[in-house]
């Protein structure tokens, strides 16, 4: 595989990227690593509901497997900057592969409690921090500069395909074996991931500027965030739209089983809606973005995110809420897709995977303490009235907050 695009026509298809042989293949890799998380999301969320009733330390699994990136982002960019980012990659996932293994194992022997389960989902969170900015600072360079909107739209939309597929192939298993074979097949995709990326021809990144040393390396990427005024509001807009959008996923478990009085398929077929509708958003943003300006495109989109959630812990019919969660979908791509694209356009390439990963830890920041927020609100309060608390939070910070944050991003 050649690591150097092709110089092809400029096309508008939002499927374009996949033209280029090395992104079309680092991509798949992409889909199968993220098939993989999902299956061990649902399978660590569904096993926490055996183990526990408790719908903090439930919210807490999301928790878990986001604070690693928030804890590890800045050195794990450094590295994903300084030192061969295939090597790099193909550490990050023979980590995820042995976590699967461990989890795998201890509920073989039956060995497994809530804290353990708490901490091999922080580990496997670890192996996630390492992974995110490598593949966040390839893509620049897998695809002409002009489609790279449309190639982290395909991102996007591999996540919400995995966030189909890792359910439903997660659920499956789980009711016909139990969750032991799940992170079975997390093993062996993962491998197989590992595979595609030794074949990866990769020509590693020379920069021009002296050789840099970790520590520095994370200074230095630190100080070029926060001297961007661009940078700061973008981070603070991703850390507040998580923090809100977090408690409807982190709660899904609890939601499936006690509010529609389900099993591992109704959690499933939740999940899976929220997929479907990122995907068929993600593939209509381009046209949408001829139509709507960015900055109304995710305006209306917090606006329905904040809508749909609550409808999902009002409504009593399954199929009606399955609806309302491809809208939340729709409208989480919607918002995530254009906060991204503005930060992978506001970073050179010598600092991009540090940037990326500083992003991230934004992102995840506001994931891992929204989950333990509304976790937190749903022991105390229920979980209906704590997805409405974390709906009437959105509409404050859209109206407080959005309104200057986003004039100055867009």
């Amino acid at each position: 595989m050649n690591q150097t695009p092709t110089q092809t026509p400029r096309t508008e298809g939002w499927l374009s990227p996949l033209r280029h042989s090395v992104f079309r293949s680092l991509w798949s890799v992409w889909l199968i690593a993220n098939i993989c998380m999902w299956m061990n999301d649902v399978a660590a969320a569904w096993t926490m509901t055996s183990l526990t009733n408790s719908a903090t330390l439930i919210a807490l699994v999301q928790t878990a497997s986001n604070l690693p990136v928030l804890l590890l982002g800045i050195p794990s960019g450094a590295l994903a900057d300084i030192i061969n980012r295939k090597h790099y990659f193909l550490f990050a996932q023979i980590w995820l592969a042995t976590n699967a293994t461990v989890l795998m194992l201890f509920l073989v022997f039956d060995a497994l409690n809530p804290y353990l389960l708490l901490l091999l989902t922080f580990t496997n969170g670890i192996g996630l921090a390492m992974r995110w900015p490598i593949f966040a600072a390839i893509i620049p360079d897998l695809v002409p500069r002009d489609i790279l909107p449309s190639a982290l739209a395909l991102n996007a939309i591999a996540m919400n395909i995995s966030r189909i597929v890792g359910p439903i192939t997660a659920g499956a298993i789980i009711a016909a074996a139990g969750s032991k074979y799940v992170f079975a097949l997390n093993t062996a995709l993962s491998l197989i991931t590992v595979i595609v990326v030794i074949r990866w021809k990769y020509q590693n990144y020379v920069s021009a500027l002296p050789g840099e040393r970790f520590v520095d390396a994370m200074r230095v990427g630190m100080q070029h965030a926060w001297q961007s005024n661009r940078m700061r509001t973008i981070i603070g807009r991703g850390f507040l739209f998580f923090f809100q959008s977090t408690g409807l996923i982190a709660l899904l478990p609890i939601i499936a089983k006690d509010h529609f009085q389900g099993d591992a398929h109704t959690f499933t077929l939740l999940l899976s809606s929220l997929g479907l509708g990122a995907i068929v958003a993600g593939s209509q943003l381009p046209r949408l973005r001829k139509q709507i300006k960015t900055s109304n495109l995710i305006t209306y989109g917090l606006i329905l995110l904040t809508v749909a959630s609550s409808g999902v812990v009002l409504v009593t019919d399954l199929w009606l809420a399955s609806l309302l969660m491809m809208a939340c979908g729709a409208a989480w791509i919607a918002v995530a897709n254009s906060l991204t694209t503005s930060t992978q356009m506001s970073l050179p390439s010598w600092v991009r995977a540090r940037g990326m990963s500083i992003y991230q830890m934004g992102l995840m920041g506001g994931s891992a303490s929204g989950a333990a927020v509304w976790g937190k609100l749903a022991t105390e309060f229920g979980v209906v009235n704590s997805i409405l608390i974390s709906s009437a939070f959105g509409f404050m910070v859209l109206f407080s907050f959005a309104s200057i944050a986003l004039t100055i991003i867009l």
